[in-house]
């Protein structure tokens, strides 16, 4: 850290968050332009940025993102996102509060198995349909499912790229993460449908007569191409089940994503010009630059040093050391992606646990994936799922700004973070 590059690393890392939170610019440009200043000061290289597991653009991201946008694609010329639209609100009597709270409660569950970029994929095609029909806004409930898709994930081992990590690292198992996180995401989700409740209030307008209107509608007739969508549906649960089956197939997600979405262009009759210009390309851009920039940090040692005090000020203290981790990897992984930053951790978590012993030491490992998990909820480039609904939305002429996220963002975060600091206390600690 004593070296230039460091300190000119850090000044070029904030100065492009403090462009992205300032909006005066857009961006995708200030985060490749960031990532051209990184290379150019040598912060990082060529073979670091492109080549680089710990610290280059994370291509397994990248094309898990491509794959599921291309099936993504293909499914919106079915008519089968209107079908899920209009059955959603006639389930939910058209009450912006119900349509909510079952958007959110499925997207947590799809969260649980899915990973949660790929849910909000799903899922924000619906929404943005529902919202049209009910003459909503459409960020409130774009907000509530990014928020609910990373608590979702933080329910199982395959729902949050961080989680897969750690399970890696630490010999951990699908049932693990199912025992110690599934009950606290369960209790979490609810938490976070009272909180909708009231942050978001003022959204929930009732239009009695655009309500009558869809509960007269019959969802069969919105679907346009019947094979096409009996394809569509066959490859999405194979994609689907590539996932939740990754422990045995040792099949990454985006080499299953890009399998599907290869498998459909060709059975299909969709030409593959038209999926490709479904594909984010700009959210793609921008995490490739994301990465470069979060590289030039881990290269130049600033994210190694952080870490390490982080771990010198834990020291053996395990419950100190367990709250100091749940509470700081939450506090980073909202300014830096949350996945670079538990690759870096994991293996100091792994020096911690080896070096505290004891029987308790995976309590560690479940504070640094609920830390980061629930931290990336706390700004709009915190987590995956965020940066693509936000380029989703921009897309569909719904734009949500870096604060109109995060100011809700932050509150949740909280509020989850202070439970799961208490669940860790009780569980591991007090009652154990």
């Amino acid at each position: 850290m004593n070296d230039w590059h460091s300190w000119a690393a850090i000044v070029v890392f904030v100065g492009a968050y403090a462009l992205i939170i300032s909006e005066k610019i857009h961006r995708v440009a200030v985060a490749l332009g960031g990532a051209g200043l990184m290379l150019a000061i040598g912060a990082t290289d060529d073979v670091s940025a492109f080549y680089s597991e710990d610290s280059g653009i994370d291509w397994n991201v990248i094309f898990l993102l491509m794959g599921m946008m291309m099936i993504v694609g293909v499914l919106k010329k079915t008519g089968m996102f209107e079908y899920l639209a209009i059955w959603a609100v006639k389930r939910a009597r058209a009450q912006p509060f119900r349509v909510m709270a079952m958007l959110v409660v499925i997207t947590a569950l799809a969260s649980a198995l899915l990973d949660n970029v790929t849910t909000v994929l799903l899922i924000a095609p619906v929404t943005l349909l529902v919202c049209e029909r009910l003459a909503l806004p459409a960020a409130p409930f774009l907000i509530a499912e990014v928020l609910a898709s990373n608590i979702g994930g933080t329910a199982t081992l395959v729902g949050d790229p961080p989680n897969i990590i750690i399970a890696s690292r630490a010999g951990l198992t699908f049932n693990d993460f199912l025992v110690h996180l599934a009950p606290l995401a369960a209790v979490l989700v609810v938490v976070l449908l009272l909180l909708c409740r009231v942050m978001f209030r003022k959204s929930f307008v009732y239009d009695e007569e655009r309500a009558n209107e869809i509960m007269a509608l019959e969802e069969r007739e919105a679907i346009k191409d019947r094979r096409l969508l009996v394809q569509g549906l066959i490859v999405l649960a194979l994609v689907v089940a590539g996932f939740v089956l990754h422990p045995v197939l040792h099949y990454e997600p985006s080499i299953v994503a890009l399998l599907g979405a290869g498998l459909l262009v060709a059975l299909s009759s969709v030409e593959t010009h038209e999926v490709l210009t479904e594909v984010e390309w700009p959210t793609l851009a921008f995490f490739a630059g994301l990465f470069i920039m979060i590289g030039g940090l881990i290269d130049t040692g600033v994210v190694g040093e952080i870490s390490a005090q982080l771990a010198k000020a834990i020291g053996d203290n395990e419950l100190g050391g367990s709250m100091t981790l749940l509470g700081g990897s939450a506090v980073l992984s909202g300014i830096v992606d949350n996945i670079p930053y538990v690759a870096t951790m994991a293996p100091i978590t792994s020096d911690l646990v080896r070096d505290m012993g004891g029987s308790s030491t995976h309590v560690l490992w479940w504070a640094l994936a609920l830390g980061a998990d629930l931290g990336g909820n706390a700004t709009a480039i915190g987590a995956s799922a965020n940066v693509v609904v936000l380029g989703i939305a921009e897309r569909n002429r719904q734009a949500i700004s870096f604060w109109q996220f995060t100011k809700y963002g932050l509150v949740v975060t909280a509020a989850t973070v202070a439970i799961a600091l208490a669940y860790v206390w009780l569980r591991y600690f007090a009652l154990a």
